[in-house]
């Protein structure tokens, strides 16, 4: 015959086996939590950080500077045909 009463848990031994179910779940779902949230942020470090800023280009500067008010629509035309037509003569 076996002997099952033999191995009989005491209430500590209930309270520390719960305790320890607890602990375990609790340390799954927080893992898992953790590793949703790290595969559903968006990517912080992408190559857009490590170039250097574009200058505007003087056509773009022309426009903000339109935009802005600072000079009116016959200086901008004037100004842009400049810039199309090349170095004044005489320019090194």
């Amino acid at each position: 015959m076996m002997f099952w009463y033999d191995h009989d848990v005491s209430g500590w031994g209930w309270f520390t086996m719960t305790a320890s179910m607890i602990l375990f779940w609790a340390l799954i779902i927080t893992a898992a939590v953790l590793l949703f949230r790290a595969l559903n942020r968006p990517h912080e470090h992408t190559h857009e950080y490590t170039r250097a800023p574009v200058a505007p280009t003087p056509e773009q500067i022309l426009a903000q500077r339109l935009a802005r008010g600072e000079i009116d629509e016959d200086e901008y035309g004037r100004r842009l045909s400049a810039l199309h037509s090349g170095p004044a003569p005489g320019t090194p």
